[in-house]
Formats: C-alpha cells, structure tokens, sequence
C-alpha cells in the first residue's frame, strides 16, 4: 500500500495519477483511494478541487461522491469503508494508493486506529450546547477532561469539540487513548509526503481559492441548498463552502468570503503539516521537483 499525503495545494492528485501510470507501465496495476473527508460529498467538487472521472486517465478511484450533503462525514464510518476497497484492490493484484489529506482519515487507515462507538442521545445533547453555547465553552470542557485532545482540535472546530467530549463521555479515558502517539500500522505501508516551501504554498493557496470563485463556487454552493447543504452537520462548515453560503446570505461580501476562506485555508495546511511531520517513516518529496513522479518511484 501507499499513501501520498502533505497539506493543501501540493499536488496530490496529479502525483498519485503520475505514480499509477509509472506503475502501469511496469506491469503493476493501481488503483486511487480518497482520503480526503470533503471529496466523499457527491456535488462538492470546485471547493475541495476534485478532478472528474473524465481526467482520471483510466485509474479506478473509490470513495469520491459516496455521501449526500445531508450526511455527515465520520472517520469512524469512513475506516471500514476505507480498508475494504483496499482490501479489494490488493485481491485483485493491483497497488492501493490512499491519497488525500484529511490527517484523521488518513491514520485511521494506515495505522491501527480504534474509533468508540457513539450514543445519539449524548450526541443531540453536545450538539444542542454547541448551537446554544458556542465552541469556546466546549473546548473549556474539553481542556478541563483532555488537555492534549483539545490543543489538538483549537477552541473553534465545533464538530470536533463534540465527538472528543462524547468519546470522553462513553470511554472515561482521554481522547488520545484511541490515537496513540506511536500507532502500529495497519498493514504494510510506504508513505510519501508532498512538501512546499512555506511563502510559496501560502501564495498557491491564495490564488486557489480566488480561482474557487473564478470557476463558479458560488453557483455551485447555490445549486448544493436545495439538495440540504445548509443542514449538513459537516459539509455546510467545509472551508469554502460555509463562506460561500455565507456571502449568498448576505452576511459576507465576496471579498470578505475570499479572505475569510484563505485565512482558514492557510491555516489548515499548516495543521496538516504538522500531522503528517509525526508519521514515522515518512519519505518527503518537493512538489515542484521536475522529476517528482521518478523520485516518487524510486522511493518506492
């Protein structure tokens, strides 16, 4: 198995396409795997810059466009599905490469992770105090019953805050009981990260996210409301889109939609390389190398 990861705007897509070639061509089939939390949304596809099959160049993806808007996206629920379509591509001979970078996501696979269940009752409660209340006292909460989870999450990521809280709630035990900080992974794994200078991958992102609204983000958010995207637990506070919605309400002008969305962006993608920096054995590669899809190969 391989896992191509790294933050945002790196080019993750094009290499996994690049290395499934290269493989092709010495006799190994490959197939894609997504692990990126927002492409699983049928719909959502300027936002979270998901390439049609039509660009696919004749490589299997799995899990892009298998949840409605209205669904909410758990790495609980997405591990299992995860493993299987590896499990399947690897019975029919070919290379797994998991790509995306949704850090959860990710480790859920690769390594052997153990998600608690959930209590719905429990859930309807933390989600109430979260509309009631807001994300600051629950991250209090947390910081008081996990100090490490909640430095991990940030005082704002609402979502998040309520799963740690239920899963303290359910376990007794801390958060990071279930994620260890040196996990045994799940089968054997050759992981590559994408890496950019930070100047340039700020200035890449920037300009992405202009070009979101270039290529019609806000037409696509418009098409995704009657469809439920406003009550998605999880696809309504995407990055992009939740400011999107947000300037066809009139609560943002376009410019400060922009901003907000690149200030958020910025910020995600250094989380994300703060993630992946942990994951032990991990070969980095430069996203501009001119031979980056060689390099990539011979890593493996």
């Amino acid at each position: 198995m391989v896992a191509i990861v790294g933050p945002t705007g790196t080019g993750k897509t094009d290499l996994s396409l690049t290395l499934a070639e290269r493989l092709r061509a010495r006799g190994r089939d490959a197939e894609v795997v997504n692990a990126d939390a927002m492409q699983l949304y049928r719909g959502m596809d300027i936002g979270t810059a998901k390439i049609p099959p039509s660009e696919w160049r004749g490589v299997p993806h799995h899990l892009f466009d298998v949840l409605d808007v209205t669904d909410e996206a758990t790495v609980a629920r997405y591990q299992p599905q995860a493993r299987a379509a590896i499990e399947a591509v690897q019975a029919r001979g070919a290379v797994p490469i998991l790509v995306g970078g949704s850090g959860l996501y990710v480790s859920s696979v690769i390594f052997d992770f153990r998600f608690p269940g959930t209590d719905p009752v429990l859930r309807e409660k933390l989600e109430a105090d979260l509309a009631a209340l807001g994300p600051g006292i629950l991250y209090q909460r947390l910081h008081d019953a996990d100090p490490a989870a909640a430095r991990n999450i940030g005082p704002s990521n609402g979502r998040r805050l309520v799963r740690a809280l239920e899963v303290v709630a359910l376990t007794g035990e801390p958060v990071s009981a279930s994620l260890p900080e040196e996990p045994v992974p799940w089968r054997p794994v050759r992981v590559l990260g994408l890496s950019a200078p930070r100047a340039e991958l700020t200035a890449r992102l920037d300009a992405r996210v202009e070009r979101m609204w270039d290529d019609g983000l806000l037409d696509e958010v418009a098409s995704l409301i009657p469809r439920g995207l406003e009550r998605g637990v999880t696809a309504s506070r995407a990055i992009g889109y939740a400011q999107a919605l947000a300037e066809l309400r009139g609560e943002l002008t376009r410019a400060e939609a922009i901003a907000q969305t690149q200030q958020l962006t910025r910020r995600y993608a250094r989380r994300q390389v703060s993630w992946f920096k942990r994951y032990p054995g991990i070969e980095w590669l430069e996203y501009d190398d001119p031979e980056l899809g060689s390099a990539a190969l011979d890593r493996l």
